[in-house]
C-alpha cells in the first residue's frame, strides 16, 4: 500500500503543477495593456507552458502506474469518466491552445504600435472560451476523482 500511496502523492503533485500554471494563463493574458506587455506575456506563456506539459505527463505516467497496481479501477465508472475527462482536456491543451498562442504572437509581430492589436484581443477572447472549457473539464475531473460518484 505504501507504493500505491506514494504514486498517488506524485499523481496529485503533478496535477497541482500542471493545473496551477494553466489556471494562471487567462489572468496573464487579460493583463496586457500595451503591445510590449502582450509580447512579454507571450514570452512568459512560452516559459510557463512547460509546467502544464510536465504535469500532464506526470499525471499520465502515475495514473497508468496506479492502474497497473490496481487493475480493478477499470471496472469503476468514476475511473473511466476521469480518463475521458483527462483526455478531452488534453486534446484542447495540446491541440488548440498552442495554435492560438502562435496566432497571437504573429498578430503582435505584424503590429507596429503601442496599443494591443485588435487581432490579438480577438484571438484572446476565442482562446478564453477554450480555456474556460478546459478549466471546467479540470474542475469536473477533480470532483470525479475526489468524490467518486459512480
Amino acid at each position: 500500500m505504501f507504493l500505491f500511496d506514494g504514486i498517488m502523492f506524485l499523481h496529485i503533485l503533478a496535477a497541482v503543477i500542471g493545473l496551477g500554471a494553466a489556471f494562471v494563463f487567462p489572468v496573464l493574458s487579460r493583463a496586457a495593456k500595451t503591445a510590449e506587455q502582450a509580447r512579454h506575456t507571450i514570452a512568459l506563456f512560452e516559459k510557463l507552458a512547460l509546467l502544464p506539459i510536465a504535469g500532464s505527463v506526470g499525471m499520465l505516467i502515475t495514473g497508468v502506474s496506479l492502474l497497473l497496481l490496481e487493475p480493478a479501477l477499470l471496472a469503476t465508472g468514476w475511473f473511466i469518466a476521469s480518463l475521458f475527462l483527462f483526455f478531452a482536456a488534453q486534446m484542447l491543451v495540446i491541440g488548440v491552445l498552442p495554435k492560438s498562442m502562435r496566432r497571437q504572437s504573429a498578430a503582435l509581430e505584424a503590429h507596429e504600435g503601442e496599443g494591443v492589436p485588435v487581432e490579438y484581443r480577438r484571438i484572446s477572447r476565442q482562446t478564453a472560451r477554450v480555456e474556460m472549457v478546459t478549466h471546467l473539464l479540470a474542475v469536473v475531473l477533480l470532483a470525479v476523482l475526489i468524490f467518486r460518484p459512480f
